[in-house]
């Protein structure tokens, strides 16, 4: 019988996905690997993993990674990409590492169109830290630290990091996307592999969101938390490009 799919040999294969039932980043985790695989970069690759279940990436994975300080994966991707151009350099970031403790880091990074790729899981939450209020946490999403909901007027409303970062003249590649749906799984790895590939080709700077569960801390099932992400998460980001220079005509 002919094979027509193979695991990924950039997850160690000892180890046995350790994330909550119905959380995405194993399935974020693996495109990953399919596209490095199929770029014939593992070699090269280094990865800088941000604090949170985006950490616990260090665990499964079978090629280069670092551990960044709280939201300072950026500026350690900066260094290793600028000391070693030639090594394929991406960060692992959830909301809370990269929109409220890294947000100088993202925009910095972003602003100065540093070529290296970001791969952003927004789950509306922090994770592995309690379930406390992140600057994703929509409008009315309890956490542990906004237990009657989030309030606009208390907590500001969540930001937008695609359209956020869409300001600055420096990215080259935006994208939202998800993994709710087989299809969207399809597209998210297009453009994780679309992000990687402008980074080979020395475009700058380039970020993927991927709209993600947390079934845990939303407490929620696994299919209730895929329902919520339906009717309210993607209304609320919109999937889509909202930045690519080159489809925009700005390069040849």
């Amino acid at each position: 019988m002919e094979k027509i799919y193979s695991r990924t040999q950039t997850i160690q294969e000892s180890k046995v996905s350790g994330f909550c039932p119905g959380c995405m980043h194993s399935t974020v985790i693996k495109l990953i690997g399919e596209v490095m695989e199929e770029l014939n970069i593992v070699e090269k690759t280094n990865c800088v993993l941000g604090i949170g279940c985006c950490g616990l990436h260090m665990d499964y994975i079978a090629y280069d990674n670092i551990t960044a300080p709280h939201g300072r994966a950026c500026a350690v991707a900066t260094g290793i990409k600028r000391s070693n151009p030639d090594t394929v350099v991406f960060t692992y970031q959830g909301d809370g590492d990269l929109a409220s403790i890294g947000l100088a880091e993202t925009m910095s990074a972003a602003n100065r169109g540093e070529n290296f790729t970001v791969i952003f899981v927004n789950n509306g939450i922090y994770g592995m830290t309690g379930g406390q209020m992140a600057p994703t946490t929509l409008v009315g999403m309890k956490a542990s630290t906004a237990p009657f909901g989030r309030k606009p007027e208390e907590h500001g409303y969540p930001m937008h990091m695609c359209e956020i970062l869409n300001q600055l003249t420096a990215p080259y590649y935006l994208e939202r996307t998800s993994c709710n749906t087989p299809a969207n799984v399809a597209k998210t790895k297009a453009a994780i592999k679309k992000a990687f590939q402008n980074q080979l080709d020395g475009k700058g700077f380039s970020l993927v969101e991927v709209v993600s569960t947390c079934p845990t801390n939303w407490g929620v099932t696994a299919k209730k938390a895929l329902e919520f992400v339906e009717t309210d998460m993607l209304p609320y980001y919109p999937l889509g490009v909202y930045k690519d220079i080159y489809a925009e005509g700005g390069e040849d």
